[in-house]
């Protein structure tokens, strides 16, 4: 038996890893099919203490999953596919097959992008529109490309984008961006980025060979206009990984795990949340990790009680 199973291997898994790893603990780290989570779609990571001149969010990732490993962390490459046990022990379910026991868990799955949901859309994931600009950017060398979004990451998906495309243009639903200032300031400053601010995007046209453009309505006017465009990211938001957990612990009204106030205990004790998945607000990579320390360390008391 375990003493404790990561779900999870953004910067509040590995983070929890390290700490439990650390104090001597037993446990192992399932790190899902996107290992690294958001913080990989990010090329140039500035905001994380210690990086004075930043550091790509890959390599971050590589580094915990190293130092989480360097401390006994045990890895694997897998998803959760559900949990069972209301009190510990508990048993983690993995696709490949295993089922390990394990007296505490810390769930910290993230979250993922969110699509618009119109016309054409679906058919075309993967022929053209993308939720990652840094994994698939490189396929639209001197081509047109929509970014949608008002926020940071959408001006970082957008200004990432410039590297390659001839052309970006940001279109956002609302007249004003939510975006930070230096962000804001940094895509305006770029010739290649173009605007339609106050208009929704309603369909997106393809072909046999992937995305031909986007149509979009003119909010003031009711007007649609059709953007010529090889391609299009999506940058609106996310939503919690927690489908796998059918209805095991109590969530807020928008999917994320409810924990007790200044703490990352949920509703079943013995069973913690970290990072994302438990944050509707923040979701930077700093207080992830912080979150998955304090995780661990609600999970060392935790066993430690036992």
């Amino acid at each position: 038996m375990y003493d404790a199973i990561i779900v999870g291997s953004g910067p509040a898994g590995y983070t929890a890893a390290i700490y439990l790893s650390r104090a001597g603990l037993n446990n192992k780290l399932i790190s899902g099919y996107s290992e690294g989570g958001q913080l990989t779609t990010t090329t140039l990571v500035e905001n994380y203490p210690g990086f004075e001149v930043g550091v790509d969010g890959n390599e971050l990732v590589k580094s915990m999953r190293r130092q989480a490993s360097s401390f006994g962390t045990e890895m694997v490459f897998g998803q959760v596919e559900k949990i069972e046990g209301e009190q510990s022990p508990f048993k983690v379910y993995v696709d490949n097959g295993e089922v390990i026991e394990t007296k505490a868990v810390i769930i910290a799955t993230g979250s993922s992008a969110k699509y618009l949901g119109i016309e054409g859309e679906e058919e075309a994931v993967g022929k053209g529109v993308s939720a990652c600009a840094t994994c698939d950017g490189f396929f639209y060398k001197e081509k047109e490309v929509v970014v949608v979004g008002g926020g940071d990451v959408a001006m970082e998906e957008a200004l990432f984008l410039t590297r390659f495309a001839s052309k970006v243009t940001i279109v956002h639903r609302r007249d004003i961006l939510r975006a930070s200032d230096i962000m804001v300031q940094r895509a305006k400053g770029n010739d290649k980025i173009h605007w339609k601010l106050d208009y929704t995007p309603v369909e997106v046209h393809s072909d046999m060979l992937g995305m031909t453009g986007l149509d979009v309505t003119n909010n003031q006017t009711g007007a649609v206009e059709h953007l010529k465009a090889d391609g299009l990211f999506v940058a609106i938001g996310h939503s919690p990984n927690t489908g796998f957990l059918d209805g095991k612990l109590d969530l807020d009204n928008k999917g994320y795990i409810q924990t007790e106030s200044g703490t990352s205990k949920t509703s079943v004790a013995g069973i913690f949340a970290a990072g994302d998945v438990q944050d509707p607000k923040y979701q930077q990579a700093v207080t992830a990790a912080g979150s998955g320390a304090i995780a661990a360390l609600d999970a060392l008391e935790y066993i430690n009680d036992l």
